[in-house]
């Protein structure tokens, strides 16, 4: 976890034109991996974070636009839930041009299995993460989308591909926060196995006009390219390492990509998707 103080540290600040010739932004010297907050066993038991952490986590929201809950989920509640969706998965795969495809047919969009048996509030409906989306959103955040994206392991014949850089924001949408992603790996996630590469900060510049392609298109919400190149002058991009019991929350604008998996397992992201309750 990081010291409250990281977050207060003031570096070294450089002005510049924001949003692509917009109003002014401010380039800072930070680091291009994610904040990470401990979860204590005492806040896991109370299902709620402490002002602490919750602090770290809001701040980490509105700077980065992407925070990590490390040990929020007990690992044996996600296993019986993997288990399946891995199964489901690959029968997904075998539709090939058919099947629900992000980009390319190395990542797909996969719904969790809508039964009972699989259904486990801590998973679905975490209290800690609510308590977050809440902080930063307002009062009852709204739930209006409950999905996932799957690695999958390399095809013979097939050569693995990235997405493109892109936002999930592929519309005119406010300055302000207004939407998050929950997003729940079911096992470890890295550069192995295609953890999502990130481009902390970029929710706090992007805009339509940074975008291309039209919304509802296949590969809508595309970042152009001398933007990207730009953007890594000032802050790197990074496919962070996240623990199997993690919850990662993303602002719904932040850029980002799918990579690829290289290794044999099926690597499944679950995504929830909290709107602010004045969002329309």
């Amino acid at each position: 976890m990081f010291p409250r103080q990281f977050l207060r540290t003031a570096p070294a600040i450089t002005a510049r034109r924001g949003r692509f010739g917009g109003r002014l932004q401010f380039t800072r010297d930070l680091s291009s991996t994610p904040i990470t907050v401990a979860v204590t066993s005492e806040e896991l038991a109370a299902k709620k974070l402490g002002w602490h952490n919750l602090e770290l986590a809001t701040r980490a929201l509105h700077r980065d636009g992407l925070v990590v809950l490390r040990d929020a989920i007990e690992h044996r509640k996600l296993d019986a839930l993997n288990k399946t969706m891995v199964q489901d998965a690959l029968k997904l795969q075998a539709l090939g041009d058919d099947g629900p495809f992000n980009y390319n047919k190395g990542n797909i969009q996969q719904d969790p299995p809508m039964t009972r048996s699989h259904f486990d509030s801590s998973i679905f409906l975490n209290p800690l993460a609510t308590q977050i989306t809440t902080s930063v959103l307002g009062p009852k955040p709204r739930l209006t989308f409950m999905s996932g994206n799957s690695a999958l392991p390399p095809v013979s014949g097939v050569t693995p591909q990235s997405q493109p850089v892109h936002t999930d924001a592929d519309f005119d949408h406010p300055e302000s926060p207004f939407a998050l992603v929950v997003n729940v790996p079911l096992i470890d996630m890295d550069i192995n196995n295609g953890s999502t590469e990130v481009w902390l900060g970029t929710h706090n510049i992007t805009s339509l006009a940074a975008q291309e392609g039209k919304q509802g298109d296949r590969a809508s919400g595309r970042i152009a390219k001398h933007l990207l190149e730009r953007r890594k002058q000032e802050r790197e991009p990074c496919q962070p390492l996240i623990k199997k019991g993690s919850i990662v929350i993303r602002d719904l604008r932040l850029w980002h990509a799918g990579k690829p998996n290289f290794s044999n397992d099926v690597r499944v992201m679950l995504a929830m998707i909290h709107f602010a309750p004045w969002y329309r």
